[in-house]
């Protein structure tokens, strides 16, 4: 993979990566809620999970899917509902640092965010359908590169979301003030859930 191609992998992933979905999100409110370094279990099993995924679809996930459509559906209203109970969640909960709150997100949190999540399916095909060309001889290399290159931008746009939510929440460390944050930071989650159900 040349060095050019993946300069422009990037460019057109940005806008898609760093806009807000249901894992940027996700990210900011773990962010904010309980810190940067808490959330490193959440972003292994999210990005383990991308990887795996990118590379199932770049060897041929989607035509199974558009095989079997009912897959596709039956994922994106999982998605929406995983998503909308996220919000729930934390719309009700309280204070930032109420040792009473549950704990961070983790591993498997992150597992399921990604597999749920059917704008990450939409994305990946598109950028495959871009980047890929079915007929190289070297189809599994470049598939390879690819989902490493798309997995390392998620990083850093989730990585970057992260942090944005732990900065907004050191002004939000009052019962008052954290009650206002997640309810916004939810509400936004709700938001995308039903925006999911649409896409």
């Amino acid at each position: 993979m040349t060095i050019q191609l993946i300069i422009a992998l990037v460019i057109f992933l940005f806008p898609l990566a760093y806009s807000p979905g249901p894992g940027n999100i996700f990210f900011a409110t773990n962010g904010a809620r309980f810190g940067l370094l808490s959330t490193l279990p959440l972003t292994s099993g999210y990005h383990l999970a991308t990887f795996i995924v990118t590379l199932a679809i770049g060897l041929g996930l989607v035509s199974v899917l558009n095989q079997f459509p009912i897959i596709f559906s039956s994922i994106k209203i999982l998605g929406a509902l995983y998503v909308l109970w996220l919000a729930w969640k934390l719309v009700r909960s309280g204070i930032l640092t109420d040792t009473r709150e549950p704990k961070p997100a983790g591993f498997w949190d992150g597992v399921v965010l990604m597999v749920l999540n059917p704008k990450a399916y939409f994305i990946i095909a598109v950028m495959f359908s871009q980047f890929l060309d079915p007929e190289t001889d070297n189809l599994f290399e470049w598939v390879i590169w690819i989902s490493i290159v798309f997995t390392i931008n998620n990083l850093i746009a989730f990585s970057l979301w992260t942090v944005l939510g732990d900065t907004l929440a050191r002004t939000f460390r009052n019962k008052r003030n954290a009650k206002r944050l997640n309810t916004i930071f939810g509400s936004t989650l709700a938001l995308v859930a039903i925006w999911m159900f649409f896409i």
